[in-house]
């Protein structure tokens, strides 16, 4: 999520990787622009930890539906469509947030446990800042064992989200869900290809290497990630470049032009029309204002 929401990302001590355990802590502040947030086949919770907001959700061309949260809530996005969302902390105040992807071992597993050994693929209900106890206590316990632990343990880290995952096929299963997984991007390769583009925003677009990226052909590559994130990976690719300008922009005294060869564009008037087109104003009018 580090790559769609405009918060600073907590630095974490070096941990053990765990394939179907990530934890990410964000500190955010207010964000009226709405952001882009992609479906992938991995569940994502989110706890509030601290702080209050209140979050606007909603699906592409949909209306906003809002909610009003504070720490101790959570989220569960398992979404077959990408969607927007934006914020507004209260008291013009910051809110820290806890982001949980579960793998899908576990999720299969507990569906097994649950429902038999033949059960099919699950999927789970979209949650918006609602208040579950077992799960908040059982996010917290897993951000203490990952994060304040010298010592963190897989295992035990592993069990901790192996009843989680319990607990949320037994609450919250969609019981109209189809399954998806064959035309949905895995969270791990959707953020190795944008990785992927925002370590290249200087070089030229390639499909060929984003794909093999993936491990995918290019044609179900395009199809799979438009499905993810709503976008061609030649639009995303651009999406991320006006991003890297416009945080330029603001926070530094470059040359517009130097801004604009830092993000793929030798030609100042090319950067300007794209920029223009994506943003809506001017590289200038936008530092400008």
């Amino acid at each position: 999520m580090l790559h769609y929401l405009p918060g600073e990302q907590q630095a974490l001590p070096p941990r053990p990787q765990m394939q179907d355990v990530v934890v990410q802590l964000f500190t955010h502040h207010t964000i009226v622009e709405p952001i882009l947030v992609p479906a992938v086949v991995e569940p994502l919770l989110v706890l509030v930890l601290a702080g209050a907001a209140n979050i606007e959700e909603r699906s592409l061309g949909g209306e906003w539906e809002a909610a009003n949260v504070q720490a101790g809530d959570f989220f569960l996005t398992n979404t077959s469509e990408p969607y927007e969302m934006r914020w507004q902390t209260q008291d013009g105040d910051i809110f820290e947030v806890m982001h949980l992807y579960l793998g899908l071992p576990l999720i299969d597993q507990a569906a097994r446990d649950l429902l038999g050994k033949h059960a099919t693929p699950v999927t789970f209900l979209d949650v918006s800042g609602a208040r579950d106890e077992r799960v908040r206590f059982m996010l917290d316990q897993l951000r203490i064992e990952l994060i304040s632990e010298r010592q963190p343990s897989p295992l035990f880290a592993r069990s901790l989200a192996q009843a989680l995952a319990v607990h949320l096929v037994r609450t919250y299963l969609d019981p109209h869900s189809v399954a998806r997984r064959g035309n949905a991007l895995q969270a791990y390769k959707l953020r190795h290809v944008i990785e992927a583009m925002s370590e290249r925003l200087a070089d030229d677009f390639s499909l060929t290497h984003l794909a093999e990226i993936a491990d995918l052909s290019e044609y179900h590559f395009s199809r799979m990630f438009k499905r993810a994130t709503g976008l061609s990976p030649s639009q995303y690719f651009i999406r991320l470049r006006m991003a890297r300008a416009r945080h330029l922009l603001l926070e530094t005294d470059r040359s517009i032009i130097d801004i604009g060869m830092e993000v793929g564009y030798s030609s100042p008037s090319h950067f300007s029309q794209v920029f223009r087109r994506e943003v809506g104003v001017t590289p200038r009018a936008y530092r400008q204002a």
